[in-house]
């Protein structure tokens, strides 16, 4: 399963584990090095708690790739502001 590391609050990460319709709470330095918001995570689930297995870089290049797609098709069809400057 996945997970995308959505804030920080203090010393502790907030994990959103959308499949699951879970908020996990893991304190910063129990994340992998290099994480940041958004960062997508390969978690596993054992009884109740779930566990970071490593950082899903694929999908991360995926989502930046879709993201930046997108961003060009707004410029591309944007024709300025409908407002005057004074």
């Amino acid at each position: 399963m996945k997970g995308v590391l959505d804030r920080f609050e203090g010393n502790l990460a907030v994990v959103l584990i959308e499949e699951e319709k879970a908020e996990v709470i893991i304190p910063k330095e129990q994340l992998p090095a290099g994480s940041k918001i958004n960062t997508v995570f390969k978690m596993e689930k054992s009884l109740e708690s779930y566990t970071i297995t490593e950082i899903d870089h694929s999908t991360e290049k995926e989502a930046k790739e879709t993201t930046q797609d997108l961003m060009a098709k707004l410029r591309a069809r944007s024709n300025g502001s409908k407002f005057k400057k004074d």
